[in-house]
């Protein structure tokens, strides 16, 4: 496990402001329990800064994870992601969906967000804006990228797709052989 290089941390950085933008301060600038992103075989993992220097008497190939993973780098050096980092994404988001109940579980099988579906949606939301997907009860059910703005989508058909799914919560059941290997 080791700290991210400029580089890396600039990716992880451009990603997490497309969804919580300014509020990358509160991840960072933490008094009470100052956190650290760490990066172990391509995955970046967010973690108490007390906890990541006991994982250092760990050894690398003895350690599978550590703190809660929030993406990793593909080949290619992208930061995708992942949905275990939802619980962050949603407590400082920027934008915001909300689906109906009957578009729940549409999104929950992988499917993109209908604008039928939209129960209610947050004001001034730029198209290919990260927006967090809430059920009308205030659950987080996953993000994804906004297909249209907020102006744009008040005129689409009911089949329009307003926001293209990047992760939902129904991939821990989806994805469980790989999500954490």
């Amino acid at each position: 496990m080791r700290p991210l290089t400029e580089e890396e941390t600039k990716v992880v950085f451009e990603k997490l402001a497309n969804y919580i933008g300014r509020n990358i301060s509160f991840l960072i600038d933490n008094k009470e329990n100052p956190c650290v992103f760490r990066l172990q075989k391509d995955r970046v993992y967010y973690v108490s800064e007390t906890i990541a220097k006991y994982a250092t008497s760990v050894s690398r190939q003895q350690l599978m994870s550590l703190g809660v993973c929030f993406g990793k780098f593909t080949k290619t050096g992208k930061f995708k992601l992942h949905i275990t980092a939802l619980g962050y994404l949603s407590q400082y988001a920027k934008f915001k969906v909300w689906i109906k109940q009957n578009g729940e579980m549409p999104f929950l099988y992988g499917n993109h967000v209908l604008k039928a579906h939209v129960g209610r949606m947050s004001e001034d939301i730029p198209e290919h804006a990260g927006v967090i997907v809430y059920s009308m009860n205030d659950v987080p059910l996953g993000f994804g990228v906004s297909a249209k703005s907020t102006a744009e989508a008040r005129n689409l058909a009911p089949t329009g797709i307003v926001a293209f799914r990047q992760g939902d919560i129904g991939e821990y059941l989806r994805e469980e052989d790989t999500l954490f290997t």
